[in-house]
């Protein structure tokens, strides 16, 4: 996507209440910066990619995931809890005939701890109406032409659930290790605006 969004409605108002926070004294900028770094710590496109790569080589885990994503991420050490609420993660698996696609239409929910912090486009208003219109149009603009008989399935994040795709293992990668094949996944492919 190329276009840029300036600073969100939304982003305004969490700033006003930072600071209704710290003008009360229960808080100040130094603490809430250190929240946030202790939470984006561990936050890492690299664990979507090890739950991809898990899946690509244990059918077990990956008919698991696809049922109870939850459940099934806690096999490589990873939760979608933050603070006291556990968000449910769907996963999602691109086919020959299906690809997925993720957006919060809403504003940008987004499951961080398994892909890092959003990129800016996931955010962008442009990117959040444009793609539930004219998917096929968008991922083109990522350079991702999908033929003509491919469907393609727009996946609506929400404050309760996130989404994650599942990348088609590509051709030629047999006998790769877990590792190796991680390394092949990109937080576009997990949101599924690329390949892998």
């Amino acid at each position: 996507m190329t276009a840029h969004h300036p600073t969100s409605h939304t982003a305004a108002r969490v700033r006003r209440l930072e600071e209704r926070l710290i003008a009360a004294g229960l808080t100040d900028d130094a603490e809430l910066d250190g929240i946030i770094t202790r939470f984006l710590a561990g936050a890492s496109p690299l664990n979507g990619a090890r739950i991809v790569a898990r899946a690509w080589v244990d059918d077990d885990f990956r008919a698991r995931l696809l049922t109870d994503a939850n459940s099934a991420i806690a096999d490589v050490g990873l939760s979608m809890r933050s603070g006291l609420q556990e968000q449910r993660l769907t996963v999602v698996a691109n086919t020959e005939t299906t690809h997925n696609v993720v957006v919060c239409t809403l504003c940008s929910c987004y499951p961080i701890g398994l892909l890092g912090p959003s990129p800016s486009w996931y955010k962008s208003e442009a990117y959040r109406s444009r793609v539930v219109r004219d998917p096929r149009g968008v991922l083109a603009e990522f350079g991702l032409h999908l033929p003509e008989e491919t469907t393609i399935v727009v996946h609506d994040a929400s404050a309760e659930s996130r989404y994650m795709v599942l990348p088609r293992r590509p051709a030629g990668t047999d006998g790769r290790t877990e590792d190796e094949l991680a390394a092949l996944v990109s937080r576009e492919g997990l949101i599924g605006t690329a390949l892998v």
